[in-house]
């Protein structure tokens, strides 16, 4: 009996030794991103659909947000589908999604107003907002590409990207725009 014991002992310590040695690919990262699809920046959370491989398609989610002067705030969501192309750690990333786009401007855009007196007349001039392609109110929808390299360690830990992000929206694309994101695999 104790020789029985002593062998599914040493079995059950073998097979958890090699369960341990078993490593799983870092599936999912979170990342601080300048530029990109978050547009000025962004912290984001990308994931595989397929939690064991890292040469799969997956989905990122982050938000970012800007104040661009004054009281003018800008606020984004990017969201994209995208699929990393390679063998680890350096992975071809490309992508598509939307970045869901909200601004406020400062309460002094008004027109007919007279230099030197007290107050202005007149109401609040509705204008396009300009970020890298002019913006038809708030909210609002910028389309996004994503083509770029991702090095992800085969263990988790530190990870980086550069990306060329083209964007587009009913106003017009703009094909040379960029992003830099730094984070941490797991």
């Amino acid at each position: 009996m104790k020789n029985l014991f002593s062998l599914v002992l040493i079995l059950f310590s073998i097979q958890f030794a090699f369960a341990q040695d078993e490593k799983t690919a870092p599936t999912k990262s979170v990342y601080f991103e300048l530029g990109g699809p978050g547009m000025a920046y962004s912290l984001n959370y990308d994931f595989r659909f397929d939690k064991t491989n890292m040469n799969s398609w997956g989905m990122r989610v982050g938000a970012g947000a800007l104040g661009v002067s004054g009281e003018d705030t800008f606020f984004s969501v990017p969201v994209m589908v995208n699929r990393l192309y390679g063998k680890g750690p350096h992975y071809f990333e490309i992508g598509m999604g939307a970045t869901f786009l909200a601004y406020t401007q400062g309460a002094n855009d008004f027109r007919d107003c007279v230099p030197g007196t007290s107050g202005c007349t007149g109401s609040k001039v509705e204008s396009q907002y300009n970020f890298l392609l002019p913006i038809d109110g708030s909210p609002s929808v910028m389309g996004t590409m994503n083509f770029g390299y991702r090095r992800v360690p085969e263990n988790g830990g530190f990870t980086w990207k550069i990306n060329v992000n083209p964007v587009f929206n009913n106003n017009g694309f703009w094909p040379l725009f960029g992003g830099v994101g730094i984070g941490y695999a797991f």
